[in-house]
């Protein structure tokens, strides 16, 4: 898989040689895929991110970005937004229609915390709106390939923390983590019997600059950084010692980008992959941080999120995905801490 994709950003650097407009170099490498993609829940952390590293390989009008409200990040003005309440499922033919996407993220969910404070939500958004998009590929033969993120929330308290495997103990005790396991069972039916080429990944906690934290538990390895350098400490919602496993922004790029790219034969697994980063606990990311930022303190004041945190993996075995279709991650804990401080500062210095 690394090959597909070092050769295809290998073409756009040529093509950014010889055309010298990133833009234009986007929209001739678009043109010639033919490919149309619709982004879903696409305001978040990882959905704002992921508009930007697609309309750089489709272009920007190739990719239409969507959710119920559109985010004040320059990021959408680039490109087609389109308000949609995935919920509505006429509003989403709509859009199907009009733009004829042949792949679809689909990213809209309620997460973790969130959605343990009004569950019953929780469960209709995750669910009725994956249905729907499953739905959409089926009855409309317009998309080709569909993408929905799991997490590691689909595991529980019995499974194996340390080394969790592919295969093995799911017990989840969250509204979001039920919907997402019974999501990966429904993604897998809808391949088996209509054929629909889902993709998927077991996402751990994602960490990345671009956005705000959006109200999952792993969010606070966002906000640290954030404090690290407005505050110089954290009072941190989860207790020292709870190791989870992260991922940085870049990484679930990567990983989100090459498996679905890769060839259909490589996903052998039609559930969702795990997929592993890092992983550490509040006192390591904050003795990282230190190491940037001196003097920097951590305080413990764990609330309702530290019981979702304790039924969580802490380490994610991830052979099949390195093996079916070669996942391999770029960073570790310290590179990730020296690139999100670089990128912070220079974002809180742009904006005064």
């Amino acid at each position: 898989m690394h090959k597909f994709w070092d050769n295809l950003l290998s073409f756009i650097k040529t093509l950014r040689k010889r055309f010298g407009n990133v833009g234009r170099t986007a929209k001739i490498c678009g043109s010639m895929t033919n490919e149309k993609v619709l982004v879903i829940g696409s305001c978040g952390q990882l959905g704002t991110e992921l508009v930007e590293a697609l309309r750089g390989i489709y272009g920007d009008s190739n990719v239409i970005a969507s959710d119920v409200k559109k985010s004040d990040n320059p990021v959408f003005d680039g490109g087609p937004f389109e308000t949609l309440d995935i919920l509505d499922a006429d509003g989403l033919g709509a859009v199907i229609q009009k733009y004829k996407p042949t792949q679809v993220y689909h990213l809209a969910a309620l997460l973790s915390a969130t959605a343990e404070k009004n569950p019953e939500f929780g469960w209709k958004l995750n669910m009725e709106g994956l249905f729907h998009v499953l739905n959409a590929a089926r009855d409309t033969g317009i998309i080709k390939k569909v993408y929905w993120p799991s997490s590691i929330a689909a595991f529980g308290p019995n499974t194996e923390r340390f080394g969790t495997p592919q295969y093995g103990t799911m017990d989840p005790t969250t509204i979001y983590g039920i919907s997402k396991l019974a999501g990966e069972l429904y993604a897998q039916y809808y391949f088996n019997r209509w054929g629909i080429d889902t993709r998927s990944l077991r996402y751990p906690g994602l960490i990345g600059y671009k956005s705000a934290p959006g109200g999952g538990t792993t969010d606070y390895a966002v906000a640290i950084y954030h404090d690290a350098l407005q505050t110089g400490k954290h009072n941190c919602f989860l207790g020292e010692g709870t190791t989870l496993p992260m991922l940085y922004m870049p990484d679930a790029l990567k990983a989100t980008l090459d498996i679905m790219h890769a060839p259909a034969e490589q996903i052998k697994i039609r559930t969702s992959y795990n997929l592993a980063g890092m992983s550490f606990a509040p006192e390591e990311i904050a003795a990282s941080i230190a190491k940037f930022v001196p003097g920097f303190e951590i305080s413990y004041e764990p609330d309702y999120r530290q019981a979702i945190a304790n039924s969580w993996p802490a380490v994610i075995d991830d052979t099949e995905a390195r093996q079916d279709w070669g996942w391999k991650p770029d960073f570790d804990l310290d590179k990730m801490t020296e690139d999100m401080l670089k990128n912070l500062r220079l974002q809180y210095a742009q904006n005064g």
